[in-house]
């Protein structure tokens, strides 16, 4: 290990990016434990199927569980403790008899909030990594198998697991003096060049049993001089929930809206409608106080100016109840939208955003700005207690919880909408302003997320 130390440092870097530290881990393959040490659970277990290795892992690191065994066999996986929070496999994929079966199993030790990380070896390195076995650059491996990434997704998926998340690392696994990490970081996270990198990592989550039955939801409704749309926000918004809370998080206004916000609460009581008003500024920490202040399970964003329909809105819940996502955002770029619902300049911008956006997330996505944003008030509440590792970066409030999302490796879908034009008020918007915000938040979130 000592010899090729920066490329399991790299490792193990990306591993812990994926694996937030506190989580109930399963490592198979485990091998010295070093790994599994690394990403400091809260309860580890580590399965290998030689006993010298687990010797050594267990004189290690006396804390965590380790067991000989082989990682195939269904009656070894009921013995150690589970469900667990992340199950890794790193380079034990290739030493599988049956990669399907061995996925299928570990069903028994998850949750529907398991995620699965297979971390293995580009196929494309294989004869360099077998001249440094031949050369004693590294420990020789019996015959195993070569799975490209589409090949362990496409098992995952007969083995009823979704995957989500994938990505390609180590363009340059040496030092080489500071040269290594400079073309990794850079260089090396370019799209198609990542692909010749040495290492591989998919991330899954189960497919079985996702539907999350009743769950009650809260509205947040940022405003600021958005009198006019108060009455029809409420009017427009269905009972899609048996327990909806409309809660308005009002900006300092200079018009009447918290007047007008008073006063729809008391024309409706027949409806959950709440008032707060916010003490700092921008959107970002309107929606911040209203998650805060929130009572539902499911908590969504709708933007007073409703250029996205109120009536989509049991669409995005559905989603999230039936467990076909754990994050859904709005996309306005696949429908027409009314002619003057976005300026040419600002849907060029956001056409451009959208696709660095999706490289930076190893995700497609198509409109980084929609305002309608839902998800589980358990997921956002991880999202908060891992915020440290982004910080209060976020004005607009979009990135704060697509990154956090992608960070917690959530399943993130798009749902289109049809974009209106706005009937009352004016944009709050600044085209140049805020486009060079943006333009720093795509570094910040670089750093944060390719460089790692």
């Amino acid at each position: 290990m000592q010899r090729n130390e920066f490329y399991y440092q790299d490792d193990h870097r990306y591993m812990k990016f994926l694996v937030p530290q506190g989580l109930r881990v399963l490592e198979l393959g485990c091998g010295t434990g070093h790994l599994l040490a690394s990403l400091r659970p809260s309860h580890g277990v580590g399965v290998d199927i030689s006993q010298g290795m687990i010797d050594a892992a267990r004189a290690a690191h006396p804390t965590l569980e380790f067991h000989v065994g082989d990682m195939e066999d269904p009656d070894l996986l009921e013995k150690l403790g589970g469900p667990f929070d992340a199950i890794v496999i790193s380079d034990a994929v290739g030493h599988m008899r049956d990669c399907q079966r061995t996925f299928e199993q570990l069903h028994s030790v998850c949750t529907p909030d398991t995620r699965i990380i297979v971390a293995y070896f580009s196929q494309l390195w294989r004869p360099v990594l077998k001249l440094a076995e031949l050369t004693g650059q590294k420990m020789p491996v019996p015959a195993q198998n070569w799975l490209a990434p589409e090949d362990v997704e496409a098992l995952m998926e007969l083995a009823e697991f979704e995957p989500i998340k994938r990505e390609w690392r180590l363009l340059l696994p040496k030092r080489l003096g500071g040269l290594g990490p400079l073309i990794n970081s850079t260089i090396g996270t370019l799209p198609l060049v990542r692909r010749l990198s040495l290492r591989h990592y998919v991330v899954a989550r189960p497919a079985r049993h996702l539907d999350r039955g009743d769950l009650s939801a809260t509205v947040v409704v940022p405003c600021r001089n958005e009198a006019g749309n108060v009455e029809p926000a409420v009017e427009r918004i269905p009972q899609f929930s048996s327990d909806l809370e409309i809660l308005f998080v009002e900006g300092n206004s200079s018009d009447d809206t918290v007047q007008r916000i008073h006063q729809i609460i008391a024309d409706h009581p027949d409806r959950k409608i709440r008032f707060t008003q916010q003490t700092g500024r921008g959107k970002g920490d309107a929606v911040r106080k209203g998650f805060a202040e929130a009572t539902g399970d499911v908590l969504m964003i709708l933007d007073a100016d409703l250029t996205v329909p109120p009536e989509d809105l049991p669409k995005f819940f559905e989603v999230i109840r039936s467990g076909k996502a754990d994050y859904v955002q709005g996309t306005r770029l696949v429908y027409p939208m009314e002619s003057n619902a976005m300026r040419p300049l600002n849907l060029a911008g956001n056409h451009a955003f959208a696709r660095i956006f999706t490289w930076l997330l190893n995700q497609r996505i198509t409109d980084t700005l929609c305002g309608t944003k839902v998800l589980l008030k358990r997921d956002y509440d991880r999202l908060v207690a891992n915020r440290s590792y982004f910080g209060d970066f976020d004005p607009f409030g979009d990135f704060d919880l697509i990154f956090g999302a992608s960070k917690l490796n959530l399943k993130i879908l798009e749902l289109p909408v049809r974009y209106a034009e706005r009937t009352y008020g004016t944009t709050q918007i600044s085209r140049f302003r805020d486009g060079i915000l943006l333009l720093r938040m795509v570094v910040f979130a670089f750093r944060k997320l390719k460089a790692v």
